[in-house]
């Protein structure tokens, strides 16, 4: 399979070997590239034979010399070289399934891809890869795969991913352990299906391979745009309560197995349980941040950290910071800390309830800019709005609900100030050290 170079970055290791835009590549050191990941493998040696074919057929060959990993500097017209894998599921605690109608064709897309596993941390289900994949990502030694398991019973993965072909992707996951392959595990738990003694189960199943690092349960997220969809009830005190239990034995056993946690609940469990929070050195090197995994001990245990390093401001602050549910308890203690040693500053923690989705979704990434301005509407805000990066897509221009941060700013006449989720930026922003 040839893929179409559409350019050659200039003074590249690909530019002074004179390959050309227009042209095919075809293989690197006698190995075929099918897409991003063979390319970004096989191009990391110091002398790489590259292959190619002409825009009049021609094949050809150049020999590049370069530094060990550097780039060849050529780029094609898509990230992935080709299309993104799509989902062949129809999971019963599908999140997209549950989006309103009339939001931006993007977010209705479901990736399922092997690829963006290992390039940006993705969870994949492993029921789309095909057998080249599968020997590709143990040949390559690709590490690690972050898998959503869901449940190790085959029957009842088929049942919960509406896939037949679900339980038999399971033996995916024993290769992928058997030949190293780090794996994070994902479980996204449905109240009286796969949590209690089903949950046992896998992780019975799933903590006896080394390779497993971790394993994260996730609470089914559930939308107020459910029609047609299963009937769920969501996790209620005592439920989240029992999650939280088994999870902690089964972590236990894995500190006894491996010197190290590797089993965790979510955040949003030890919420709705109502429990104590655990410190960060619970969460050993916080794989599962992605998860909502540790990210209320990271953020509390990084603001601590860096208290020291900023001084209140100058001149009197007044600002706002608006978050969701989940997170406007631990926000707001951490800004009733910051006011009883930053004389000269005011900051308000405003909880967005996200109506959007129907009220029920609590974490602060899914906030979106039309509740911002319904619920902030002409309240004197200060000078500045923070709002943690996660609310907006990666261009950091919209929200998911394409509201653009200007229409917000208009709206509600105040600067919006995006933070990244750690305490150095959280307190950067609050102190206005980042202006």
């Amino acid at each position: 399979m040839a893929v179409i170079i559409k350019s050659v970055c200039p003074q590249s290791p690909a530019a002074k070997s004179k390959i050309k835009a227009g042209d095919r590549l075809l293989a690197l050191n006698g190995n075929e590239i099918v897409d991003v990941l063979d390319y970004r493998f096989y191009q990391n040696e110091r002398i790489v034979e590259v292959s190619l074919q002409s825009d009049d057929g021609r094949p050809y060959s150049v020999t590049v010399k370069k530094g060990e990993y550097d780039e060849l500097g050529l780029e094609f017209d898509t990230y992935l070289m080709d299309k993104q894998h799509s989902c062949r599921n129809n999971c019963m605690f599908c999140f997209i399934d549950q989006l309103p109608k009339g939001m931006r064709d993007s977010l209705y897309f479901k990736d399922d891809d092997s690829r963006m596993s290992f390039l940006f941390g993705n969870y994949i289900t492993l029921t789309n890869l095909t057998e080249h994949e599968i020997e590709r990502i143990i040949k390559l030694h690709i590490s690690p795969v972050n898998v959503s398991v869901h449940t190790t019973n085959p029957e009842l993965r088929c049942r919960m991913m509406g896939n037949r072909f679900a339980g038999q992707s399971l033996d995916i996951l024993k290769r992928f352990c058997d030949a190293g392959i780090n794996v994070n595990c994902q479980l996204v738990l449905v109240p009286g299906v796969n949590d209690g003694e089903e949950l046992k189960r896998s992780f019975e199943d799933l903590i006896k391979y080394p390779t497993v690092q971790s394993i994260a349960c996730v609470p089914v997220g559930l939308t107020g745009h459910r029609e047609g969809l299963p009937e769920i009830t969501p996790f209620n005190e005592q439920t989240a309560a029992a999650v939280v239990d088994i999870a902690e034995e089964y972590g236990e056993k894995t500190v006894e197995m491996y010197g190290e946690r590797r089993v965790f609940a979510a955040d949003e469990f030890y919420l709705t349980a109502k429990r104590l929070m655990p410190e960060g050195d619970f969460y050993g090197e916080f794989l599962q941040l992605e998860n909502g995994v540790g990210m209320w001990a990271m953020l509390k245990m990084e603001v601590t950290e860096a208290f020291d390093d900023f001084s209140e401001p100058e001149s009197f602050r007044k600002i706002t910071v608006a978050t969701g549910e989940a997170a406007f308890p631990l926000l707001s203690g951490i800004v009733d800390k910051v006011t009883e040693k930053w004389h000269n500053f005011e900051c308000k923690v405003k909880c967005i309830k996200n109506n959007f989705f129907g009220g029920k979704i609590t974490v602060a990434g899914l906030v979106t800019g039309g509740d911002i301005i319904a619920q902030l509407k002409g309240e004197d805000l200060g000078t500045d709005l923070l709002i943690p990066s996660s609310m907006l897509r990666h261009e950091r221009d919209m929200f998911l609900d394409s509201v653009t941060v200007e229409e917000v700013e208009t709206a509600l006449n105040v600067k919006l100030r995006v933070v990244e989720s750690d305490g150095w930026s959280l307190l950067a922003a609050l102190s206005g050290e980042d202006l």
